[in-house]
């Protein structure tokens, strides 16, 4: 897939989605990190620890071909998505928690991402295929972190504009990552079908997982419900712009980028249809008095 769409066009979308989330972030969103550490915390160990090695079951039960397991796991990598914030929104979500686990996560995956997709290569023997090396990860980390503390630059001295740009920006993420998605597949178009029916049932099932992880764990640990339904929105929608990245231009494989792909088309339905269950489990249940 060695076309602009990758070479210019996909660099400058994830640039511009990072710039975005930047304008929705300050200093403050890691400073409460440390004020009320709990549901950061775990709603991070179930993003970094539980959800990898949840799907690794998984592409081990389903029997995936090596480069799209290494894709799922690369997704299972992946920090939450810009839409996270607004699924939040809308279910009533604790949308200050998704701010400070998206900044925080941004960081971590820095070094997370690189660690976990190489264990799968190294796993599936495939390093003579695809390959994660030390300057790559350094290309990852300039793409994610410097348009993040543009935005968040941008945000501190022009705070106005930072607010007004937050739907624009949002709406734009949708789009690129629509036009991602629809550029993987026509350039796939003749091993669609059988993607499909490799990575269909795997990508549905590990984003229902990841939703209802992000939502049930935390509440067993207390975390209050705003604050779960937050978590679960983190947890389950995805940087699928990031991990296309990853797979297109640092592995040099489409076929790696396909399950991220694939899991965009579940993951916004399914985020809506499992937000609008909670809402309506939350209505129903009696108010305290």
């Amino acid at each position: 897939m060695d076309s602009a769409l990758t070479t210019v066009a996909l660099p400058v979308a994830l640039g511009i989605i990072m710039f975005g989330l930047g304008l929705s972030l300050t200093l403050d969103d890691f400073r409460r990190v440390a004020r009320s550490p709990k549901p950061v915390v775990v709603a991070l160990g179930c993003q970094l620890l539980l959800l990898p090695a949840i799907c690794f079951a998984l592409v081990k039960a389903l029997d995936l071909p090596p480069l799209l397991a290494i894709g799922m796991m690369l997704l299972a990598a992946s920090p939450g998505g810009t839409s996270a914030n607004l699924f939040s929104h809308l279910f009533r979500g604790d949308v200050a928690l998704n701010v400070s686990l998206t900044a925080v996560n941004s960081v971590i995956c820095i070094f997370t991402l690189p660690l976990i997709t190489n264990l799968a290569i190294d796993h599936y023997d495939q390093s003579d295929s695809v390959s994660l090396q030390f300057a790559k990860v350094v290309e990852v980390f300039a793409i994610v972190l410097v348009p993040v503390a543009i935005g968040m630059l941008v945000r501190a001295r022009a705070a106005a504009f930072a607010l007004r740009m937050d739907r624009p920006v949002r709406i734009g993420s949708a789009v690129i990552l629509a036009v991602l998605v629809l550029g993987i597949l026509v350039d796939q178009a003749e091993n669609v079908g059988d993607y499909l029916a490799d990575v269909g049932v795997a990508t549905a099932l590990f984003c229902a997982i990841s939703l209802v992880v992000g939502y049930v764990v935390p509440r067993a640990f207390g975390v209050r419900e705003e604050q779960a339904i937050a978590s679960s929105m983190e947890i389950g929608v995805h940087n699928a712009t990031l991990a296309i990245y990853v797979a297109v231009e640092v592995l040099d494989s489409t076929e790696v980028s396909v399950p991220a792909a694939v899991y965009s088309i579940f993951m916004f339905v399914f985020a809506a249809l499992w937000g609008y269950a909670i809402s309506k489990r939350l209505a129903r249940a009696p108010q305290p008095a």
